[in-house]
Parts: structure tokens; sequence; C-alpha cells
């Protein structure tokens, strides 16, 4: 799959209302979820090797405004990989300690080492997203974290974490569904909170900050992809083809042997 599509290279010129959340018509779910397990397939394999190398870091950004699939697809993408090398940490409401601290103090000790693929479900974003449109900050204040983002973006770039963001776009009228199953199917009742009909009065200005969040922060060292989220299957063959992009694009190679292997007999 050719996901340069999905990939913002001029985000100035961007307008998230244009961008579509559904897939194709042609879409064939069926071949989808072939493609999608060899992907995730080559995903484990190259997680391997990035833990066995110990050398690259992958940092992948999830943003979406609610029920728009962040923790389906971590399952669906990174279901395969060893625990060992992949780490996923969600961003919640902040804490009182985390509050009395600036807040990227919060993200930084969670970024990846070398060998490790780290998922942020929620972001260091959530501080130009949720605080922006609820008024928690001033404007002034949150208008500079924009760059404040960027030097940390490249701060880790230089320091040797690829970094991609992944925009997560689904529709109103497919937010509208996914809460309706939630409170429909008993099993799913436990993730509906009464605050999320409150956030979808907010719908409009959610997508407002949506946008300028990725015109202001799609950079070449750490770009954001927008991608149709209203189909899972197609949402999952998406991002696995950019990690496997990703991944291969590192170029890593397994560690030399120690020397004297072919003498070794095990009796």
């Amino acid at each position: 799959m050719d996901t340069s599509c999905f990939r913002l290279n001029q985000p100035n010129s961007f307008s998230l209302a244009q961008m579509p959340t559904t897939a194709p018509e042609d879409f064939d779910k069926e071949v989808s979820k072939k493609s999608v397990k060899k992907l995730t397939k080559r995903i484990q394999a190259l997680q391997e090797l990035m833990w066995a190398e110990h050398k690259q870091r992958l940092l992948v950004v999830l943003q979406a405004i609610d029920t728009g699939g962040k923790d389906g697809t971590i399952r669906a993408v990174f279901g395969r990989t060893n625990p060992q090398g992949v780490k996923v940490k969600s961003f919640k409401r902040p804490t009182e300690e985390e509050l009395s601290h600036d807040y990227l103090w919060r993200v930084h000790p969670h970024v990846p080492g070398n060998g490790e693929i780290v998922v942020f479900n929620r972001s260091h974003y959530e501080d130009v997203l949720v605080v922006k449109v609820h008024e928690y900050a001033p404007l002034e204040v949150i208008e500079k974290r924009y760059q404040h983002i960027l030097n940390f973006e490249q701060m880790l770039a230089d320091e040797g974490t690829t970094v991609i963001k992944i925009f997560l776009h689904i529709s109103k009228d497919e937010q509208k569904r996914r809460l309706e199953d939630r409170l429909n199917q008993p099993e799913k009742n436990w993730k509906f909170e009464m605050g999320d009909i409150k956030e979808r009065s907010y719908w409009d200005q959610y997508q407002q900050v949506f946008e300028t969040m990725i015109q202001e922060t799609s950079t070449e060292v750490a770009p954001w992809y927008v991608v149709p989220a209203n189909n899972k299957k197609y949402r999952n063959e998406i991002i696995s083809s950019i990690i496997v992009e990703t991944l291969e694009d590192l170029n890593m190679q397994w560690p030399k042997p120690a020397e004297g292997l072919e003498n070794i007999r095990i009796e």
C-alpha cells in the first residue's frame, strides 16, 4: 500500500474537512485482512531485529477524538510484538504533581530507549487540544507550545529517535454510532463516560484545534499522517503499512555473533 497520500507534506495548505474518513468504494475487507496479517508478522520480525540491534528508537504518537480507535489500533497493529521491546503509554488527566511542573515534564520519561518502540495513546498534544478547547490555560500560553513541541521532537530526532504521528480521522456520524454501541452493548458499557456527551458538543472546536495542531507541527523529522478511521480494517492496513515502511527505512542489522561459534559442538 502506498501511504504517501496520508502523510502531510504541505501542512500550511492542509484542511482537515477535506480529508477522507471512509475507505474507498473498492475496498475489499477480506483482502485487507490477509494484508494486515502479513504486515503485523513483518512488524513482529522487525521489532525483534530492532530489539536485538539495540540502536534505534521509534516513537509512535496516536491522537484522535473520543472513540477514534486508538486502543483498537494498538491491539491490531502491535498485538503480535514482544512486550519486552514495545511499550504503550496512555496520558490521562494530569495529576496534581504533574500539574505542578511544565506540561512536557510527564512526557519525557516515557520516550523510547535504544531498541524500543513506544506508542503514545494521547500525548503532549493534549496541551494544545483539550486545554485549548476548554480554555484551561491562556491562549497566549498555548500558542507558545507549538514551538516547544517542535523543539522537543527535533531534540528527540537529533538524539536518534524516529518520530511518527498518526491522527485517526473519523466522522461525526461514526462517533455517534460508536457511542451508541457503548450504550447498547453491555460488555462495552464500561467504556462509556458521562463526559463523552459533553465533549461531543465541542466537535467543531476539536476539528479546528486538530487542524491547527497538524498545520503547526508536521515536520520532516516528525510528520503527521491523517488516516481515514471509520473503517477499522482499512485503518489497520494503513497504519501497519506505515509502521513497516518506517522500520524498514531504519536499515537495521543483526548484531555480529561471537567469534568461534562455528567450532562449538553441543553434546
